[in-house]
């Protein structure tokens, strides 16, 4: 096996195994990390006690109506099982974002990084957005289209991933 694909199989790995709610811990703690490690690279945000806690309240409410959503439509939470789905949840914020779940939590954790008052852990946001995209929602995507076919496809087209 060529180093290439011992990369690729070990990417594929990752894909639907890592559950979100870790990513987003994994994500908080690192931030946390950078705060600490590098104070030098700290802010002053006038009320970012404030900010942090609106942020981190929208975003609880976005994870919130995603889970009303998805339990009004019976269907699972668990996105690492996506072919467990049995129902397209196109209603409430779903007609907004295909991924309110995961939208919360980039909003919590931009809350959290407001709170840490430092500039580094930002630089956490934009990974948890490429991970999720690669190894979490790619894959779901894929799995949604096959088995909701067209009018997947049709969904896809008409709302955005995030926002």
């Amino acid at each position: 096996m060529t180093p290439d694909e011992n990369d690729g199989r070990a990417m594929k790995s990752l894909q639907l195994k890592v559950p979100p709610p870790l990513v987003v811990f994994t994500s908080a703690a690192l931030m946390a990390g950078l705060a600490y490690a590098f104070p030098g690279a700290a802010i002053d945000l006038p009320a970012r006690w404030v900010l942090a806690l609106v942020l981190a309240a929208i975003g609880f409410v976005c994870i919130a109506a995603g889970i009303i959503e998805f339990r009004r439509h019976e269907t699972t939470i668990d996105p690492r099982q996506p072919q467990r789905s049995s129902s397209l949840v196109d209603t409430g914020i779903y007609r907004f974002t295909r991924n309110p779940m995961y939208l919360g939590f980039l909003v919590v954790l931009t809350g959290w990084a407001v709170y840490l008052g430092n500039l580094l852990p930002f630089i956490v946001l934009p990974m948890y957005v490429l991970y999720l995209g690669k190894y979490q929602i790619g894959p779901e995507e894929r799995h949604l289209a096959a088995k909701f076919g067209d009018r997947y496809d049709a969904y896809r087209g008409k709302v955005r991933r995030w926002l």
